[in-house]
C-alpha cells in the first residue's frame, strides 16, 4: 500500500470516527441521556449539551 494511500484511508477512518461521535450525541439528545467521556484522565458522565 503506497503512502498516498495510507493517507487516504487514515482520513476516511478519520472522517468515520468523527460522524460516529455526532450520530451518539445527537442519539443522547433524542432519549436524555449521558454520555461517559474521558477528560484529563479522569472519567466523567456528561449531558450531550456539555460537550
Amino acid at each position: 500500500m503506497s503512502e498516498l494511500e495510507m493517507t487516504e484511508m487514515q482520513q476516511k477512518i478519520d472522517q468515520g470516527i468523527l460522524l460516529a461521535q455526532e450520530r451518539l450525541v445527537e442519539r443522547s439528545r433524542l432519549f436524555h441521556s449521558t454520555l461517559i467521556v474521558a477528560r484529563g484522565g479522569k472519567v466523567l458522565e456528561l449531558l450531550p449539551e456539555e460537550l
